[in-house]
């Protein structure tokens, strides 16, 4: 179970995953040293999965982002299976989820314009023989971005006992 000190940390570093572990230290009013044991505890517990950088997507060839629901035709595993193999395989697909409810799939596409995007999906998404239908809307702008999951943004309430 995660207390204060642990969430905070998460906190922080959602915010500066590279921050030094003395700063980090001195914001959670800890010395390194047990600071450094609970950062090493919550990589591998699996709270922290890794470290990364975000990028500016329209200064690096994403300008445009485009949200694609995608229904195949059928939900066999190797349909699902090749299906995800083609995504993966398509540098302008940021993120993919299967789904429940009418469509199977919504990816989250980069793009730099229209043409781009005719490209990737006549060429990728129609191309794959077991698609049986594409439904797309271009993103006006992000309202909103939240690098932090829920539990690091609600009140302490919802926290365990406090563990030094």
């Amino acid at each position: 179970m995660l207390d204060k000190i642990d969430i905070n940390i998460l906190r922080i570093l959602a915010d500066d995953g590279r921050i030094s572990l003395s700063d980090l230290s001195a914001r959670v009013s800890l010395s390194q040293t047990p600071t450094a044991k609970r950062v090493r505890r919550l990589e591998e517990d699996g709270f922290i999965q890794g470290y990364r950088a975000i990028f500016d997507n329209t200064r690096l060839g994403g300008a445009m982002t485009v949200f694609t629901w995608v229904s195949l035709a059928d939900q066999k595993r190797e349909t699902l299976q090749a299906f995800e193999d083609l995504v993966v395989k398509s540098p302008e697909v940021m993120d993919c989820y299967l789904m429940t409810g009418d469509s199977d799939y919504l990816l989250r596409i980069a793009i730099d314009g229209l043409a781009e995007f005719e490209r990737f999906l006549t060429d990728r998404l129609a191309g794959f023989a077991r698609v049986n239908s594409i439904k797309s809307s271009f993103a006006l702008r992000a309202v909103i971005e939240k690098k932090q999951p829920p539990q690091l943004t609600r009140p302490s309430s919802f926290l365990s006992h406090d563990r030094s």
